[in-house]
This record gives structure tokens, C-alpha cells and sequence, in this order.
């Protein structure tokens, strides 16, 4: 018996290996895949584009969750139904501190809670938390390419330009978090209520207390590169992850 489809993301059930990455931008998910081999398009609607192939021979999916909370929590429940057990954001954020510079990586290890999303899924009090090993593996390759990575909290907020109130970057800067960005929050949540593992590593593509006022452009190569870092970091993540979870730590 053949399948349905997933309503959103357009795949059926079994047609994600366990391991995916999760960008943002379609045009990042197509960029991804181009690194894979064997890779096959399996479906596009709306923001939401997929593929699959392997890497190094690790099958892997590739999903784009679109911007924000709302569309990114949808991608990571039928990701999930259709076989992803671990998932990393591979995204771009905004700093909120002066030592997180352009170009620069960001791991999170939390996110706060800033969008609309997950309060309707979980209790305010949940924390989002990246999955501890994901978070490390993800670290640790970042740190032994000597890439500028940093790692902590970042902020998933839903408003990107500032309106007449103030979106509060700057209180958020204070308590430490390094960036601000508009999905991990949801990416995290959905993962933890489903019993699944998840991360994320962020490219900065500027600082996010000028962005909201208009000062943006991601468009740079101090930018394209950091993605491109990103992505190899990611790609070897699940590539560790799955030795881990194949031999255990040492493999």
C-alpha cells in the first residue's frame, strides 16, 4: 500500500533517512544538496523544499523550514513522520554582542522562547535546549577547523523589523545571548515533544541591533562563506553523530 503524502512538506512516511539538516532558505536546502551524492529532489511546495542523498555514505535528508517559528515547527513534525530522528538547523542569525562578528559560527544551546509558536505546545516554563550531543559534536568540529565559533543562547523572536515598539534586543543583549535569529526555538521544542534529537549552528550575517532599523545586507561573501563553513561543519556532525550512536562514543 502506497503511502500518503505528508500534507506540507509533500513526502511520505520513510522517504527521510534519520539524519537531516534543516535550513532555512530553499535556495540553502538546493546549495545543500548539491554536496551530497546520489542527490534526488523529492519534493517542493511553498518553502518547503527536500531532498535526500548521502554523505560519505551516510544517507542524509535536507529540508527547508522557511522563515519563522510557525513554518519551521511544521517542517520538524512531518520531518519526523517521514523519518528524521536527528535534525540541525543550518541557519544565519543576527549578533547581539560586539565579539560575535560578521562571518562568524554560533552553536546554540538554548534558545529563548521569544515567538508564538511553542507556548501553544509546550509550557512557557519548557526550556528549548539543543540536544547535548548534537551540540558538541557540532562545537567540536567547528573548533577543530579553527573556525570563530561561539556557542550559548540565542533568541528566536518573530518580528525582523522594528515597529513602533521596542523588540526588547537590547535587554536580551545584556543577559548574554549571543544572537537573534527566528526558528530554533520551534526546531528545539518540537524535537524534545516528539523524542527526537536536534541543534543548530548559525551564521552571523550582522548585527541584528542595527538590522531592525534597516541597516541589513546579508548578501556579502564574509557571509557565503560562513554558510558554506557551516554546512561542511553540519554534514560532519550527523556523520559523527551516527558513528556515536553506531559504536558509541569512541567510534
Amino acid at each position: 500500500m502506497v503511502q500518503p503524502r505528508l500534507p506540507t512538506l509533500g513526502i511520505a512516511p520513510g522517504d527521510l533517512p534519520p539524519y537531516a539538516l534543516l535550513p532555512g532558505d530553499p535556495a540553502r536546502a538546493a546549495r545543500i544538496a548539491q554536496r551530497l551524492d546520489g542527490a534526488e529532489e523529492m519534493a517542493k511546495n511553498r518553502e518547503f523544499h527536500a531532498y535526500r542523498g548521502t554523505w560519505r555514505g551516510l544517507p542524509v535528508g535536507v529540508v527547508s523550514t522557511g522563515v519563522g517559528a510557525p513554518g519551521a515547527a511544521i517542517c520538524v513534525e512531518e520531518a519526523i513522520r517521514a523519518g528524521a530522528k536527528v535534525l540541525i538547523r543550518v541557519g544565519t542569525a543576527g549578533s547581539l554582542q560586539d565579539r560575535v562578528r560578521d562571518g562568524d559560527l554560533v552553536v546554540a544551546l538554548g534558545a529563548v522562547r521569544a515567538e508564538g509558536t511553542t507556548p501553544r505546545l509546550l509550557p512557557v516554563e519548557f526550556p528549548a535546549l539543543s540536544d547535548p550531543d548534537v551540540a558538541a559534536a557540532l562545537w567540536e568540529l567547528s573548533g577543530g577547523r579553527g573556525l570563530p565559533v561561539h556557542r550559548g543562547v540565542v533568541v528566536t523572536l518573530d518580528a525582523f523589523y522594528r515597529g513602533v515598539l521596542d523588540l526588547g534586543l537590547d535587554a536580551f543583549s545584556r543577559s548574554g545571548a549571543l544572537a537573534v535569529e527566528m526558528e530554533c526555538a520551534a526546531v528545539f521544542c518540537v524535537a524534545a515533544l516528539r523524542g527526537v534529537r536536534a541543534g543548530a549552528i548559525l551564521a552571523i550575517d550582522g548585527d541584528a541591533r542595527r538590522a531592525t532599523l534597516g541597516d541589513y545586507n546579508p548578501h556579502r561573501d564574509t557571509v557565503r562563506q560562513a554558510i558554506d563553513r557551516e554546512i561542511e561543519v553540519a554534514l560532519e556532525a550527523l556523520l559523527r553523530i551516527a558513528g556515536w550512536e553506531g559504536g558509541g562514543k569512541g567510534a
